[in-house]
């Protein structure tokens, strides 16, 4: 199955008293790039949610948010960080002093400050937590990739249009190379008439000419090779596994050979259909650097 880097999945549940949420986005990146947004209270979950989804994402660089709500008030636990609160009192005090102004501080400004209350589930179950956190993750996980399958089918067949395009490119270039050597033979026995008028002509001198062109100019190798790397390309959109690295060392094979034929060539034809190749693979290139 071909899976696009980019894509994205959200899970909800109501679980054990807890509303979990978790969202997955992710963009192209060369290798598996994880970071989270997630309550400081299941910061000890983040490790285990790396591996969780590293064993269905291999490439990408994926953002997991989350977040855990008490729905049941009674089970409900209201902490207060009286040293953090300490701190935000005596900074208000320095203020006043400092600045000549009322220090009008009072326990409801105070509990107002970042984390002086923080709410938690009354005798948390880390393992009870994780499993419901690990379950909502999942839900977020299957639609994130069912997300990434359906962009990576479009990006398949969009490669595979352009691949029949470079196919139909390849034979022509043969159909227009075949009669290359031929036509610069007749071509150079033309031009010798004209210069040695009547005079006799080495025909072994110019087809040993033929022979130099023919071999310098030749791209039988090349688009051979071209078809193999088409037909490798095919195979691997087929497998079941992540092909996005492999796919990216093809394209460099393609574009390869194909500025080897646009080098060698002289014949003005076959030169503008190595335009249209190369503006071809540059297309396949970017939808490949998109796969995982």
């Amino acid at each position: 199955m071909i899976l696009s880097m980019t894509g994205f999945g959200r899970g909800t549940a109501v679980r054990n008293g807890r509303e979990i949420t978790v969202e997955l986005r992710s963009v192209n990146s060369r290798y598996f790039e994880y970071s989270s947004r997630i309550p400081r209270t299941c910061s000890y979950l983040d490790s285990r949610l790396k591996k969780q989804l590293n064993e269905r994402i291999t490439r990408g660089k994926v953002e997991l948010s989350m977040t855990v709500q008490n729905v049941d008030a009674a089970d409900t636990v209201v902490a207060v960080n009286m040293e953090l609160a300490r701190s935000y009192q005596q900074a208000m005090r320095d203020i006043s002093e400092q600045l000549g102004v009322k220090n009008d501080i009072s326990a409801g400004v105070l509990t107002r400050f970042p984390d002086v209350l923080t709410t938690r589930h009354a005798d948390v179950d880390e393992e009870q937590l994780w499993e419901d956190v690990s379950a909502v993750t999942a839900q977020a996980l299957d639609r994130f990739v069912e997300m990434r399958a359906a962009e990576g089918a479009k990006m398949k067949a969009d490669v595979e249009n352009r691949l029949n395009f470079l196919e139909e490119c390849v034979g022509r270039v043969e159909t227009l190379s075949a009669g290359r050597v031929e036509a610069y033979t007749n071509r150079l026995y033309e031009k010798l008439k004209v210069i040695l008028e009547d005079r006799d002509i080495d025909d072994a001198r110019v087809l040993t000419e033929a022979a130099i062109f023919g071999d310098k100019t030749a791209v039988d190798e090349e688009t051979v090779r071209l078809r193999s790397h088409i037909a490798q390309y095919r195979d691997i959109l087929k497998l079941d596994e992540p092909v996005g690295r492999k796919l990216d060392f093809l394209t460099q094979e393609l574009n390869r050979e194909t500025n080897t034929i646009g080098s060698k060539c002289q014949d003005l034809d076959i030169t503008r259909i190595v335009v249209d190749m190369k503006a071809e693979i540059e297309k396949i290139r970017e939808q490949i650097q998109n796969l995982e």
